[in-house]
């Protein structure tokens, strides 16, 4: 049975027991969420960003998940909840002075920290390496240690002056707790933005609505106004033939009344009397009047 040669096999190679839990190492976990990429796995290089969360992202591959979401991607699901640029914050971060880059041991001959880190907190000098807490501000992005915040508590940043509150601070690389409360912050940021936007569009709304319904009334006015204005003709048209010829002969008369008046008026000179027609010395008898002729005469 695979024994010869007076092997003995030991007891975990005959008996199956249970499967040891595989454990993850510490370095490297923390070198994966603070020296790589949540998304593209790749090292961070500045412009470096951080949502809402707390990860970690380089910027160039955000905006190329934003321009084509089609597209596979094995970490798809650290960015699912960013839709735009405005979930996404530039970090002002700090550089370690002792950091030499990735060709500091190219020979092996020389100790290399692993926990060294690319950027440090300005005011109190701790590396950005895992072991320590570090948060950083929506309103600027600068990053600071949770140590510097809390032994140098003011309302303003340390390092661009720019002031914020404590709901800006944002903890990068959180736990599972911290994850979920910063996730219900993100909610509730959003949904209170979506109400302002409603309320902006009702209040754009009513604004426009009482000028609407003030032309509408000006427009139904002047439309009575024309309705009745044609009732008023057409009435004054379909009346009797004995009103028509009343009012023609009252125009008639009056005319003539004012033609005749001209002349038979004693207050008028003579001569203002015969610019008129009317005037005796306007009149031509038969004989002065001569024959109508026409232009184009036809004799054949």
């Amino acid at each position: 049975m695979g024994c010869d040669g007076g092997t003995i096999p030991k007891r975990h190679e005959l008996v199956k027991g249970p499967k040891k839990i595989e454990k993850v190492d510490k370095n490297a976990e923390l070198a994966a969420k603070w020296k790589y990429c949540a998304l593209s796995q790749e090292k961070l290089r500045r412009p470096i960003i951080a949502c809402d969360l707390g990860r970690l992202y380089n910027k160039d591959a955000v905006i190329e998940y934003l321009l084509d979401k089609t597209a596979e991607r094995p970490n798809a699901e650290a960015v699912a909840h960013i839709r735009g640029i405005k979930d996404i914050k530039e970090l002002n971060l700090t550089d370690n002075p002792e950091w030499e880059g990735e060709r500091r041991n190219t020979k092996g001959d020389r100790y290399e920290d692993i926990h060294c880190g690319m950027f440090i907190c300005p005011v109190v000098g701790l590396e950005m390496n895992g072991k320590h807490r570090f948060c950083y501000l929506q309103t600027c992005g600068c990053v600071f240690s949770d140590r510097a915040l809390k032994e140098v508590k003011t309302e303003i940043c340390h390092k661009c002056g720019e002031a914020f509150k404590a709901e800006d601070v944002v903890v990068l690389n959180g736990t599972k707790e911290e994850v979920e409360k910063l996730r219900e912050k993100m909610e509730e940021k959003r949904t209170k933005a979506k109400t302002k936007k409603s309320k902006k569009s009702k209040a754009t709304e009513t604004a426009s609505t009482p000028s609407e319904t003030k032309d509408d009334k000006q427009v139904a006015e002047t439309e009575r106004s024309l309705q009745n204005g044609g009732e008023s003709s057409q009435s004054e048209v379909a009346g009797p033939s004995g009103s028509s010829s009343s009012s023609k002969g009252t125009k008639s008369s009056t005319s003539s009344a004012t033609k005749r008046s001209i002349q038979e008026s004693a207050e008028k000179s003579e001569a203002f009397k015969s610019l008129f027609t009317t005037h005796s010395s306007a009149k031509r008898t038969k004989d002065q009047t001569s024959n109508w002729v026409t232009h184009t005469p036809y004799h054949f």
